[in-house]
């Protein structure tokens, strides 16, 4: 211990030093870690063009990249800067996640501000912030307000992410038609071409690493473009003209944050993200209500139902009311109805402008319906398609909201199902623009709807959204979403999502946040014929494998009625944690989760793994060493596999402590959920 604060002492002594010398133009500037092991050097060569470095234990992460930003209607911020200020803090701040994947959160960083200003043209300046966390570190861009500009048209990012070493990439295309719904690549870091983030990375000496965003708000969303070699450089979504982004100054950009652990298991337990993200904005959200729930959903994917009206229409007053019951004698929060209201008929992919918000098909009884839930202590989740026309949306979204207000709807599910550059949104000019999913024009729509939510106590769902980027610290009614290639795909995909689909996501697209897979398909029907990569007891795993507060069992009623003894795990895991661990795993090969129950002591544990059958020894010290567990345990049974025999499963019990390890056996396609019951 003496010698950690020895070496943290020698890191924050040059800060120091900095600090007292900030009116004197310097070409460097320098902070650490609170721990001392991670750092960041900012610095300008002499052309007057600022760069920034990462290191770890003294070795490089990432290599001298550049900094700037270029403009539609002023000239770029690249050349002629010099350091003129810099200022450094410490942050210590323990802080309570009102619902995820912990409880109690720490916020522990060191802060550099770096002012760069030019010394020739038109002499503005702008402030680069760095927070160097333990794990990881975040910066932005902080642009006040100066003649000539007062306001922001930028045309792209200068930023740049130039990976030292060679490393391995898990990565999904920019730009593509199908927005984030595609299968990872996994190729050397030279091979990536126009990539979305999280992008995932493990360096050839074992390093991995995360580059995403915090925060986005009023902004584009951040891409990257592999530029040559290891570089790669900011590549911000189009906006709806010219310049990707058009705010006024003072201005902040979101965080670009890249996340370091040793193990894949570290990112997953990182609190970066969330810690760069601003405070809860709603005050007391008691009335955000993590739940499991089930719905009218898979069938329609299975084509046995419809959303549009007609005698296969799914949302029924019947057959809600079916699934409201099933709910209540589960002790499931929720039942989700698509296809309610009226809209459905005809081509409404991509279009969205024959959708209401508040009329109901004569066969949808919404007032009946919403009152047998709440006698039954149910809500209904909401659902609003919009094709993507965020437009006409927002033009009926306060009495939406009302509605479900008034009926006590609790949650909404939204979807944006158009193509890529295909939504649809009005401009600050009063027209309609198209506009990509994740361009500024969308992110202020989202925001619009989140607020809009949260006025009438309702938390939201959306599909084909924006990426999470934290907002959900800020905006607690924001609980989950889509943006991946979820379950769906395994009921008509062709091909449907590997063995190794679940095990990838862990390391990239959860580590930004909790996704509405849908989970918890006992059938194992696929529209397309072929058979689903997965087992029942995978199925199982996924409840904690992967976290959403909004937790769906998706299958048809019947299939959980006929299997009993394995819908038990599902009726008994919960949504909401106090504590998350990842105790194992490897990047798209295998993945292990442990999680305590929020105001329990019951632990849950999940497995999965790709198409290679393997036993995995996970140790039990996240285990309370004061208490004895019955491990309630769910596995693969003889002869199980995805291509063998998917239903396979064995239910046993064994008593364990934190000082046992357990064996976890999965099949191929497999895995393995344990409830660990406290004595």
């Amino acid at each position: 211990m003496p010698n950690r604060f020895a070496g943290l002492l020698a890191a924050l002594l040059p800060l120091a030093a900095f600090a007292a010398a900030a009116d004197e133009p310097r070409t460097s500037a320098r902070v650490a870690s609170p721990d001392a092991r991670v750092a960041v050097e900012v610095t300008t060569d002499n052309e007057g063009r600022a760069s920034y470095a990462v290191s770890r234990d003294g070795r490089p992460v990432i290599a001298p990249s550049r900094l700037g930003m270029m403009f539609t209607d002023a000239p770029k911020f690249e050349r002629n800067l010099a350091i003129v200020d810099q200022r450094t803090r410490t942050h210590d701040e323990h802080w309570e996640l009102p619902w995820g994947e912990r409880r109690h959160m720490r916020d522990h960083h060191n802060e550099l501000r770096v002012t760069l200003a030019e010394h020739s043209g038109p002499k503005r300046r702008f402030d680069v912030v760095f927070r160097v966390f333990d794990d990881g570190i975040g910066f932005r861009y902080d642009i006040p307000a100066q003649p000539g500009l007062e306001r922001l048209s930028i045309a792209e990012e200068l930023t740049e992410f130039a990976v030292a070493d060679a490393a391995t990439a898990w990565w999904i295309p920019a730009f593509e038609w199908n927005r984030e719904e595609y299968l990872y690549h996994r190729t050397p870091v030279e091979q990536v071409g126009q990539a979305q983030t999280p992008i995932t990375l493990r360096t050839d000496g074992g390093l991995h690493l995360s580059i995403h965003e915090a925060a986005l708000v009023d902004y584009s969303g951040m891409n990257l473009a592999r530029v040559d070699g290891r570089r790669f450089r900011a590549a911000l979504t189009p906006g709806l003209g010219a310049a990707k982004v058009v705010v006024a100054a003072p201005f902040a950009t979101p965080w670009r944050t890249i996340q370091i652990g040793e193990r894949a298991g570290d990112l997953v337990e990182s609190q970066l993200i969330l810690n760069l993200n601003a405070p809860n904005a709603l005050g007391d959200v008691s009335w955000v209500r993590p739940m499991k729930y089930v719905g009218i959903w898979w069938e329609m994917h299975l084509d046995r139902k419809s959303w549009a009206s007609g005698p296969k229409h799914g949302a029924t007053t019947e057959h809600a009311i079916r699934h409201i019951d099933f709910a209540a004698a589960n002790g499931f929060g929720g039942v989700l109805v698509e296809g309610w209201n009226v809209g459905w008929d005809g081509d409404w992919f991509g279009n969205g402008e024959t959708f209401s918000f508040t009329t109901p098909y004569p066969d949808f009884d919404i007032e009946a319906v919403t009152r047998h839930a709440r006698a039954q202590g149910v809500t209904l989740i909401g659902h609003h398609e919009t094709s993507g026309h965020a437009g006409h949306y927002e033009a009926q979204l306060e009495d939406a909201m009302a509605l479900y207000g008034r009926l006590g709807v609790q949650a909404v599910k939204t979807g944006y199902v158009a193509d890529a550059g295909q939504a649809k949104v009005t401009g600050d000019d009063g027209r309609l623009h198209y506009a990509w999913h994740e361009g500024q024009g969308m992110v202020r729509h989202h925001q619009r709807v989140v607020e809009a939510a949260a006025r009438h106590r309702i938390s939201v769902n959306p599909h084909e959204p924006v990426k999470d980027t934290g907002l959900r610290r800020t905006w607690p009614n924001l609980v989950t979403r889509e943006g991946a290639r979820g379950m769906e795909y395994n009921a008509w995909g062709q091909p449907g999502n590997p063995p190794g689909h679940e095990a990838t996501l862990v390391y990239t697209r959860l580590l930004a946040g909790p996704m509405d897979f849908t989970p918890g398909i006992f059938g194992m029907e696929t529209r397309s014929g072929t058979p689903m990569s997965t087992t029942l007891a995978k199925q199982l795993a996924l409840y904690v494998v992967i976290h959403s507060p909004l937790q769906m069992a998706a299958d048809l009623l019947e299939h959980y009625e006929s299997r009993p003894e394995a819908f038990q795990f599902v009726r008994d895991v919960p949504v909401d944690w106090d504590d998350t661990r990842a105790p194992a795993g490897e990047v798209g090969t295998f993945a292990v989760i442990a999680r305590r129950a929020r105001g329990g002591d019951d632990w849950y544990l999940g497995g999965v793994t790709d198409d290679d059958a393997r036993v995995v020894a996970v140790a039990l010290d996240f285990l309370d060493p004061a208490r004895r567990y019955t491990a309630q345990i769910y596995r693969d049974g003889e002869g199980a596999g995805w291509r063998t025999d998917p239903h396979a499963l064995i239910i046993e019990t064994r008593e364990v402590d934190a000082g046992d390890t357990l064996e976890l056996a999965m099949a191929s396609g497999g895995g393995q959920a344990v409830r660990f019951v406290a004595h």
